[in-house]
């Protein structure tokens, strides 16, 4: 795991936010998804320096579009904001869940 993961992760495992139940690094379909709450649908991925090119945004945006005809929100977000402020991320993951539940 990056730093960022670990980060991630220890805010995530043991149902800290909210009571959701985390996995990490879960198969679906061709794609592994970083951080998935299989209860929302939700999948939360980690951008770092190599996610930065173009072709790899192309490739990021297709598996994200292939990930949401499958039923699951996708939410991304750079390494450095997750090891800079932890505390936005998770308020941004409540946000996505509350986006979720009201769809």
């Amino acid at each position: 795991m990056t730093n960022a993961e670990a980060t991630l992760w220890r805010l995530l495992r043991g149902s800290h936010v909210d009571g959701l139940k985390f996995r990490r690094q879960v198969p679906i379909g061709p794609y592994i998804a970083d951080f998935l709450c299989f209860q929302r649908r939700l999948i939360v991925e980690l951008d770092g320096p190599p996610h930065d090119g173009d072709e790899r945004k192309s490739r990021d945006a297709a598996r994200d579009d292939w990930l949401r005809e499958q039923g699951y929100q996708v939410v991304r977000f750079p390494n450095d904001l997750i090891i800079g402020s932890g505390n936005i991320i998770v308020d941004r993951i409540r946000a996505a869940v509350a986006g979720a539940s009201t769809a």
